[in-house]
């Protein structure tokens, strides 16, 4: 996992709770780990609690102040929503009131509501407005506090979750500040002697005697009231999570909708069994069946291996397919080997340069793409694709992308744009049907592309330091001199027409989905980041989204068990609004 580096986006690293986690989790959750960091935590079963958030790829998870015990708090496979509120926390003083951010994570859950914990339910008409720099507003949530010993702890017996239990010294983290000083409940902690557990000079835990058990009951008493079930009705409903960061570098929201975009894309592909086949070794669902982890050091080598027989001189077209559908494969399975990708600076190089030369360098006197340059560059494209998921807390990637001003960005994002017509220069001729399919795949492909960078784009437009500029402006910014631009803009916006049209009926397949919604994210920082883009969708392509795409259409073509289909469905709506604007 990594957590250290320059990039601004990562989180800093506390070394106690990270090796908390390493201590106390199993090696496959501990690698999956993607970020942490503390906030306050309210929910059903926690009161303005000052606790430590744990990000993975697929859940969120909370520990206390000191880490004890590691909960996990809920599945990004039930998150219907992650979003930032507006509003001033009356529970906040001073200037951690002002630079608070307040996250608020909706999702569905089949246990019932606490009895006489209704202090968080909201009235779901008066939904507050999204984080804005000024205006803020005084928190509705209560200010009155519940003593963590109040709750009974009670567990189903249906529970197969294993405490963890860790006592540590309460000495604070150099990144958090004390939640005392912020008039916060703490977690209890244990008497003074307690201190007597730690040996000043090893730093190891030593024995505790048998009749001291009043520190593990203190210690897992968070576990026990995030985890205690009523008896079940079956029912689902809506609860919701709320997180209150209390930095203003907090990079908490960054890293929570990263997570859930890369789940939501992964999962709804997992749908189709030829992904799953591909990446069987990524399914969290059966982890008895997982394949044997591979470790760092022999990914490393395996790796090493790959790059130098890749940057070979002389290599041939064929060979060079074949390494990098090797090299695609094995991306897709292993995140430590997208990690290394970014951290050797050589071969990301090479990509960007090989899809320069194939799609734009070597092109005949026709100006008509052949075959094997649309094979190799939909090849490299989807490399690239691949390299970027759930890498964003890779120190190595921020500061390739933004070295020299984004030097190498902008050859990515010009280097991926194309006509989406092809015609010959003098528009004689259309190119066969065989080459308007490789196309088309390519197109599909370079949409993917661009929207992982959109998604960097979103997270660095987030950030307050001058060294990332790589926001959404940014990027379609620099892709405005190419000459194909609105070609390829236009036909992205063609194809999210057709697709959710009545020409076509049938249900979208899982892939197809994440195009939709990938395309719809593409048009929709279009219109709300570049004037000229915004303009020519709306010049072209107005009287086709007003006639031809209704939501209603959307939601019987998107399959309601897909996890991507309610993002999509809100993506569309908003694009919808914003395109009929003038």
């Amino acid at each position: 996992m990594a957590r250290t580096g320059s990039g601004a986006l990562l989180c800093r690293r506390n070394i106690k709770l990270d090796s908390f986690l390493k201590r106390n989790t199993e090696q496959a959750v501990y690698e999956r780990i993607r970020a942490y960091e503390p906030c306050v935590v309210i929910s059903e079963t926690v009161n303005k609690v000052y606790m430590h958030v744990v990000l993975s790829d697929e859940r969120v998870y909370l520990t206390e102040y000191p880490p004890r015990t590691l909960t996990e708090a809920l599945s990004f496979r039930r998150v219907s929503d992650v979003e930032l509120v507006n509003d001033l926390p009356d529970f906040l003083r001073g200037k951690e009131q002002e630079v608070c951010q307040h996250i608020r994570i909706t999702y569905k859950t089949d246990k019932p509501a606490a009895r006489g914990r209704d202090w968080l339910r909201r009235d779901r008409r008066t939904k507050l407005p999204p984080a804005a720099p000024s205006s803020r507003r005084p928190s509705h949530c209560p200010t009155t506090t519940h003593t963590l010993e109040g709750y009974p702890a009670q567990r189903s017996p249906s529970e197969s979750g294993t405490e963890v239990v860790s006592i540590l010294p309460p000495t604070r983290s150099a990144s958090c500040p004390d939640p005392e000083t912020l008039g916060l409940l703490r977690v209890p902690h244990p008497p003074s002697t307690a201190s007597s557990l730690y040996s000043p000079t090893s730093n190891r835990r030593l024995n505790f005697p048998d009749t001291g058990q009043v520190p593990r009951r203190l210690g897992s008493v968070v576990s026990r009231m995030l985890r205690r079930e009523c008896v079940s009705s079956g029912a689902e409903r809506e609860a919701e999570l709320h997180l209150y960061a209390v930095s203003h570098t907090s990079r908490l929201y960054l890293h929570l909708q990263s997570s859930w975009n890369s789940f939501i894309i992964r999962s709804t592909l997992s749908l189709d069994p030829l992904y799953r086949r591909r990446c069987s070794a990524l399914c969290d669902s059966s982890p008895g069946k997982r394949l044997p982890a591979t470790s760092w050091e022999r990914t490393a080598h395996l790796f090493a291996q790959l790059s130098s027989e890749l940057l070979q001189e002389g290599i041939s077209v064929e060979r060079l397919y074949l390494l990098l559908q090797e090299l695609r494969t094995a991306a897709h399975r292993n995140v430590a080997l997208r990690r290394l990708f970014w951290r050797s600076s050589e071969l990301c190089v090479f990509l960007v340069q090989t899809l320069e030369e194939s799609l734009h360098g070597c092109q005949s006197l026709s100006e008509v793409y052949t075959a094997d340059q649309l094979l190799l560059s939909t090849l490299v494209v989807q490399t690239l694709s691949v390299m970027f998921r759930e890498t964003e807390v890779e120190p190595a990637r921020l500061n390739l992308l933004s070295a020299k001003k984004g030097a190498l960005a902008s050859r990515m994002l010009l280097a991926l744009i194309c006509d989406a017509e092809l015609q010959t220069q003098n528009q004689r001729s259309l190119v066969d049907s065989e080459l308007q399919a490789l196309l088309a795949e390519y197109m599909d492909a370079a949409c993917s592309l661009l929207s992982e960078l959109l998604l960097l784009g979103h997270e660095a437009s987030r950030c307050s330091s001058a060294d990332n500029f790589l926001s959404v402006g940014w990027i379609l910014r620099a892709l405005q001199p190419h000459p194909h631009l609105l070609s390829f803009i236009g036909h992205q916006a063609q194809q999210v027409v057709l697709v959710l049209s009545d020409l076509q009926e049938s249900f979208l397949s899982p892939s197809q989905s994440v195009l939709l919604f990938q395309r719809c994210r593409l048009l929709l920082a279009c219109l709300q980041y570049n004037t000229q883009l915004a303009q020519h969708l709306r010049s072209h392509f107005r009287e086709e989204f007003r006639y031809f795409v209704k939501l209603s259409c959307a939601e019987e073509k998107l399959p309601s068990h897909y996890p991507i289909s309610q993002p999509t469905l809100r993506l569309v709506e908003q694009i919808l609004t914003l395109n009929l604007l003038r």
